[in-house]
């Protein structure tokens, strides 16, 4: 966390980049900015708590993990994704960031099966840790909020987990977000808060 950054979630938001044009401050759940008379995202503030925002309405679209920093334009947001979005249309606060207490298990197969590891830091290349294969088929949130990579060095696809969503267990990689297209991830890491 950033120095000055607050305990509840608070993100500004503005329709421009480089934080000009309309804004509009959030504190909880928006599942459109259409709905503000905003069309969309262009830059950002996330001034305390860790969110994530998605390229539709609705909560739909890649998923970006927004944690405390200044987003002057898209680039900051999606820079190492597969699929960069020059804007944003929902959020949410991550509820159960918690960096320091974050355990994940990982599994080589679905619905928990194969072979299984535990993670507590951040891992930017899983094979570099000793995971053979680029694939994970399921995972098993113990506590806190993981972003995972489609690629080492948390680049690619990126997908939010979360202790306190599927009840911490994504057993196949269509419950993994919006745009999972495969078992592919190769790096995760630990949402701050």
């Amino acid at each position: 966390m950033r120095p000055g950054c607050l305990r509840a979630p608070l993100i500004v938001v503005w329709d421009e980049e480089d934080f000009q044009g309309r804004r509009h401050e959030f504190t909880a759940d928006c599942p459109s900015v259409l709905e503000l008379g905003l069309e969309t995202v262009r830059s950002l503030k996330v001034l305390s708590g860790a969110w994530v925002g998605f390229e539709h309405a609705g909560f739909q679209g890649q998923q970006y993990i927004l944690e405390c920093g200044d987003y002057p334009a898209s680039e900051a947001w999606s820079g190492n994704t597969a699929y960069p979005a020059h804007r944003l249309t929902s959020f949410r606060p991550v509820a159960c960031a918690n960096h320091r207490e974050s355990r994940l298990d990982i599994f080589e197969e679905e619905n928990f099966l194969g072979k299984r590891g535990e993670l507590s830091d951040d891992y930017p290349s899983l094979q570099a840790m000793g995971w053979a294969g680029g694939h994970v088929g399921s995972f098993r949130v113990h506590s806190g909020a993981w972003l995972c990579s489609q690629f080492p060095g948390y680049r690619g696809f990126q997908y939010l987990l979360e202790c306190d969503h599927h009840s911490g267990h994504y057993k196949h990689f269509r419950e993994w977000g919006t745009h999972a297209h495969s078992f592919q991830v190769q790096s995760v890491r630990r949402v701050q808060q």
